[in-house]
């Protein structure tokens, strides 16, 4: 295990700076995710603290060492990729070997390393076998095998399941969750995949255009996001804004319209300055269909998907905003059918229009 540190990270590509000083603590044991969409710079990021990308300006520390000079292989860091990077003309006992070969490792080390991380991975019936003979889970098992023979402080994870189909990342999903929690070590991970990112981290970061927007758990960053890239990035479906007009903000009330909205998660009171335009924010899941003419909005049904357990609406409002609508049941809607609507205020949130881009850490 091992804490690690970014102090005003930066890296620019000539002129370009495309991370734009970043600051974060991870913690002894912690799995922490960097999710965003792409081109934020998730992946220049675990570059940099693998030592695979130069760091511009700033520090990186492992465990209160500055690792900025130090080549990749003295940074006691091993990186898992998405593209497996093994050899195909050595066999999976080979691969997972590799390291410890190029190490000078001994014999016997070896092979107490790989038996051991064979043993973690459940792949001790696959030694002998090349690449070619594996499938695209058992690949990846093969990469990981090989980061974990070298015993790292950190382990880093770049997109590793975005080339599996959905079942495998499924199942591999789980197996990283297991690793994480036997091996008991410090991990970093990289996803554009939101549900990777909500079920997999201790601590989920949220990158845009190289800048954190916002650092907190699971749902910590769910049910309390900072801004509107927050709101709207975590969650599927995305959650729905609507403008509205706000007469006045007390507390935790908030008087959108001619409703009172009591009480209202509000991101940042200051902002609204206790009235003015404003940002709703109300998730799919949290709306019900309500009985004709008891409805806090009217929506009419454009295209409806029912997937058994829930029933995912795509509507329009009477402002021609998009709104979408999750029940958790399966239930029959028609295009053109109007539908009236409420949700429980307390599960909204009020956004100033300013919370677009603006940082929480």
């Amino acid at each position: 295990m091992a804490t690690l540190k970014l102090k005003d990270f930066r890296k620019s590509f000539g002129k370009v700076e495309v991370i734009k000083g970043v600051d974060l603590e991870i913690g002894h044991g912690e799995f922490v995710v960097f999710v965003g969409p792409s081109g934020c710079g998730k992946s220049t990021l675990l570059r940099m603290i693998s030592g695979l990308e130069d760091i511009t300006s700033g520090t990186l520390e492992i465990d209160g060492r500055v690792m900025n000079d130090l080549p990749p292989k003295d940074r006691e860091v091993a990186m898992v990729f998405q593209t497996y990077a093994i050899f195909p003309h050595m066999t999976v006992r080979e691969n997972m070997a590799f390291g410890l070969t190029i190490a000078r490792a001994s014999k016997q080390e070896k092979q107490q390393k790989v038996a051991e991380a064979a043993r973690i991975l459940q792949m001790e019936h696959l030694l002998d076998r090349h690449p070619s003979q594996l499938s695209g889970g058992q690949r990846q098992r093969v990469a990981i095998g090989r980061a974990i023979v070298r015993n790292p402080k950190v382990f880093l994870f770049d997109e590793p399941l975005s080339n599996l189909d959905a079942a495998l990342r499924m199942d591999m999903r789980m197996e990283i969750g297991k690793l994480h929690e036997q091996l008991d070590a410090t991990m970093v991970y990289v996803t554009h995949d939101q549900v990777e990112a909500m079920t997999l981290a201790d601590k989920i970061v949220v990158l845009k255009d190289g800048r954190v927007m916002q650092v907190g758990t699971p749902m910590d960053l769910y049910h309390d996001p900072g801004n509107l890239f927050v709101a709207g990035f975590l969650g599927a479906p995305s959650m729905n804004f609507l403008q509205v007009d706000v007469q006045t903000v007390e507390g935790d009330d908030a008087k959108v319209g001619n409703a009172a909205l009591k009480p209202i998660n509000v991101a940042h009171k200051d902002r609204l300055n206790g009235s003015g335009k404003a940002i709703l924010g109300v998730r799919p899941q949290h709306v019900e269909a309500a009985a004709p003419g008891e409805g806090m909005l009217l929506g009419t049904v454009e295209f409806a998907e029912r997937l058994g357990s829930e029933t995912v609406v795509d509507m329009v409002l009477k402002d021609d905003s998009k709104f979408i609508a999750a029940f958790n049941e399966d239930k029959v809607f028609e295009p053109g059918q109007t539908v009236d609507l409420v949700f429980d205020p307390a599960q909204a949130h009020l956004f100033a229009p300013s919370d677009e881009v603006e940082t929480v850490h």
